[in-house]
Order: C-alpha cells, then sequence, then structure tokens
C-alpha cells in the first residue's frame, strides 16, 4: 500500500492516532454509486456508507452519513439538524463548501466541521468504509472512532431506496 497517497483525511486520523486502511477501488466515472464501490471493494453495501451534504432552513449545512443501499430521510434529517425542512445542497455547491467533488466526498475534514449525522445501522458494524477525500479510495474504520473524531451523532435518518 506504500504507492497509495494519503488524502488530508487521512492524515487526520493520523494526527489523532486513529486506526483505518486506506482501500483503494476502480473508479468509473459513469457510476459513481455506493453500489459500485461495495461491490469494488467485495464489501456489504450496508457497510459502504455515502456522504451527503444538506442545507437546513434553520440549521443551515449539515452532513448526513447513510448506507450505500438507503437514501436521506429529508424530514429525519432536518428534525435531528433542528430544521423544519432541508434539501440536498447542487452539487456544483458542494466543491467550494467542503473541498470535495462528489463521489470523493468524505465526512472527515471538510473545508469547515458541518454537524453530521451518522444513520443508526452504522454501529452494527466492526467497521464501514467511507471516502478517503478523493474518487477510487476509502477508509475502513471502526464506525465509534468515526463518529467520535467527527463529532458526530446517531440517528435515524435514511430509508431504504
Amino acid at each position: 500500500m506504500a504507492n497509495i497517497s494519503k488524502t488530508n483525511a487521512a492524515r487526520l486520523l493520523d494526527r489523532a492516532r486513529i486506526a483505518y486502511d486506506l482501500i483503494p477501488y476502480a473508479v468509473d466515472e459513469n457510476d459513481l454509486a455506493a453500489g459500485h464501490v461495495a461491490a469494488e471493494l467485495g464489501e456489504d453495501i450496508r457497510q459502504v456508507f455515502k456522504t451527503l451534504v444538506l442545507n437546513g432552513d434553520k440549521c443551515g449545512h449539515f452532513v448526513c452519513v447513510v448506507p450505500g443501499n438507503m437514501a436521506v430521510d429529508l424530514k429525519a434529517a432536518a428534525r435531528v439538524a433542528g430544521a423544519k425542512k432541508a434539501e440536498m445542497i447542487h452539487v456544483k455547491e458542494l466543491l467550494p463548501l467542503t473541498g470535495y467533488i462528489r463521489g470523493g466526498c468524505s465526512p472527515i475534514g471538510m473545508k469547515k466541521q458541518f454537524p453530521t449525522f451518522f444513520h443508526s445501522t452504522v454501529t452494527d458494524f466492526e467497521y464501514v468504509y467511507v471516502s478517503a477525500g478523493v474518487r477510487g479510495l476509502q477508509i475502513k474504520i471502526n464506525p465509534h472512532d468515526l463518529i467520535g473524531f467527527t463529532r458526530g451523532e446517531v440517528a435515524d435518518i435514511a430509508v431504504p431506496m
């Protein structure tokens, strides 16, 4: 793995002395979905989490991290974030807001610390995957370490797709 260059997210975890593995996968620019990532990793899609950024009417931006086989429940997400309603941000807002691109958005190391909510199933697993901050690279990490590092909260924020 020596040829994999560390991302900002990985360097932040190193600094915090949190154990993780960087796992590369083949990127398909036409299929950035979590299903493709899970298939490439040979892992259960329920353990491959996608990082989504939303905007709440009363709370501003916040982050939802949900399993690859689920979609954010906008009403539930708004409620836990302290808003009446919330919507996904437009993809063109993602890079300037977070420093990440679609398909490479990590809950670790965004330009700013946003309130972060993990779907409740995150703690069902010994480890989960999230983007390392670039397409083609995932972080395999203990979910409790991930939640603690991001100062995240666990809530029921997703529904099956």
